[in-house]
């Protein structure tokens, strides 16, 4: 078949400690994990001593500069890593630092994309690319935009919007997302880059690569966090028009968006988000074998090239570097997740020996400038501690919060009832920031009765727990009724009986918590639209 490869395994890694064995073991989870949280904090701890404030650690030169903004991303990038590795009370004295420290009112231009993931106001509705956060877009701002950087906005925005109550948030990410939708080509792709003015593509070349890849997760995300079939089924259309045009031996090629003819037939390292992507909406065997594709060039390199040229089986020139990209490691973690086939854990494994064993220097973890003589580059970009590390991390922890399947949760007593908190089906932006569907659906603040919702997450992430309002419950247990006193715990509650109900003629509550099952299959499977059932 077209594209069929024998790729010779030249660069293969040593067998180590925790690697299969003889009799076909995987890796120890339990040794990986403590060897991604040394790896977390080398790096974190070289940034906070080298390179903060600065946005990014400089490795090489131990000192640190600034790339999206200004605005010690790296800090804010490591955040939640710091809770899902367990460390609440560094995560709380950062929130300090950077409540104290960290200005967005600067004369700085930032990438609207780049920002938002850790500028609407045009005819079509679609963003400019950059925008200065002190005096918006600047006059001779150029409207021409990627795909990604318009469709990546729907997951914070809406989110955004319930938290505050202003519609307009999610509003124009809906907005931007239906433009782009109604500028696919006949046969149902859309191209790179659009002129937000005009509406017309400008780069016309179709895949699922750089500069159009969040489009595509954050319509499968959406859909999964809004419970939105209308995103879902986009996506699905999507998805043909991918398979039919752009698939060839489960790679996948760059195409002309309006003839659906060849551009280029290369494989990028943003790519290999696409098998995570596939688990979300169910089609597993596709994504294993797409998975199993890009390993192997893993295999041959000690990661993944930029730009990897698939009928000659090589990089593609200047495109040979790996900046530590998180990708096909998150690929793994969600098809483990959904699987357990343990060749997923020895991706993992792999990427750890070969991070270590050549991108690890004195201060953090250098770019690996080139892959086929293994030379570094002068910097560790945020994206290392928000994705890569956190990534690994979840991969060995099948135990973790995050892996919740919806059987434990927090039932939060506020002024206008009870909220549940904290029962897994964690969305997770394009940077790797967690979202919680049950606070977005729950803490809902509206502009009518508004109150303080940030006290209420203080509390929640309070170590003094046994004395809040919050009280761990079980899907198992009994019928919930409200504490007694200050550090009462409730008797335990079943899932479906948690809300009391309320008089005729009260108002309607500012929490809304409307009635789902947070279960594995929410975020893992993605059967929430699909199931036929």
């Amino acid at each position: 078949m077209l594209f069929r490869l024998l790729i010779p395994l030249c660069v293969l890694l040593p067998l180590h400690h925790g690697a299969p064995g003889p009799d076909g073991t995987a890796p120890d989870p339990a040794h990986y994990r403590e060897r991604v949280k040394a790896m977390f904090y080398h790096a974190y701890d070289s940034y906070l001593e080298n390179a903060f404030p600065y946005d990014e650690l400089r490795p090489l030169t131990c000192d640190g500069h600034d790339t999206w903004g200004s605005f010690s991303l790296t800090l804010i990038d490591a955040l939640d890593t710091l809770l899902i590795l367990g460390n609440v009370s560094e995560f709380q004295r950062v929130v300090e630092v950077l409540q104290d420290n960290v200005d967005f009112d600067i004369d700085v231009n930032a990438s609207v994309f780049e920002t938002n993931i850790r500028a609407f106001q045009t005819p079509t509705g679609m963003p400019y690319g950059t925008v200065n956060l002190l005096h918006g877009v600047n006059p001779g701002e150029t409207p021409v935009t990627c795909t990604a950087g318009i469709g990546t906005f729907i997951v914070e925005f809406a989110t955004l919007s319930s938290l505050t109550g202003d519609p307009v948030f999610e509003d124009v990410a809906r907005v931007a997302l239906m433009r782009l939708w109604e500028s696919r080509s006949d046969i149902g792709l859309v191209g790179n880059h659009i002129d937000v003015l005009t509406g017309k593509w400008v780069a016309q070349d179709a895949g699922i690569g750089a500069g159009v890849d969040s489009y595509f997760e954050y319509l499968v995300k959406g859909a999964i966090l809004l419970q939105d079939k209308k995103l879902m089924a986009m996506f699905l259309e999507y998805n043909k028009a991918i398979r039919n045009y752009t698939r060839f031996d489960d790679w996948y090629l760059w195409v002309q968006m309006y003839k659906g003819t060849v551009s280029m037939p290369v494989f990028q390292s943003l790519e290999a988000y696409w098998p995570g992507l596939q688990s979300l909406i169910g089609d597993i065997d596709n994504a294993m074998r797409t998975f199993l594709n890009y390993y192997t060039v893993w295999k041959q390199f000690g990661g993944l090239p930029e730009f990897y040229n698939i009928p000659q089986g090589y990089t593609v020139e200047k495109r040979e570097g790996y900046p530590l990209r998180p990708e096909l490691i998150e690929s793994a973690m969600y098809l483990y997740r959904a699987t357990g086939d343990p060749i997923l854990l020895e991706l993992g494994r792999d990427a750890v020996e070969s991070i270590e064993k050549i991108s690890k220097v004195e201060c953090g973890f250098a770019t690996i400038k080139d892959l086929r003589d293994h030379k570094l580059d002068n910097r560790m970009e945020s994206f290392f501690l928000a994705e890569t590390v956190k990534y690994l991390y979840l991969l060995f922890d099948p135990t973790n919060f995050i892996h919740n399947n919806g059987s434990t949760f927090d039932a939060v007593i506020t002024p206008y009832g009870e909220c549940i908190l904290g029962a897994g089906g964690y969305i997770f932006n394009t940077e790797a920031h967690p979202i919680d569907p049950a606070a977005l659906h729950c803490c809902r603040r509206l502009k009518e009765e508004q109150w303080e919702v940030e006290e209420l997450m203080k509390e929640f992430y309070s170590l003094k727990r046994s004395k809040s309002r919050f009280q761990k419950k079980t899907i198992s247990s009994g019928p919930w009724e409200p504490p007694a006193g200050p550090g009462t715990l409730s008797s335990s509650g079943n899932q479906d009986q948690t809300r009391e109900k309320k008089p005729a003629k009260r108002k309607t509550p500012l929490l809304s918590c409307p009635s789902q099952p947070f279960t594995s299959k929410l975020a893992l499977l993605g059967q929430v639209f699909l199931d036929s059932s």
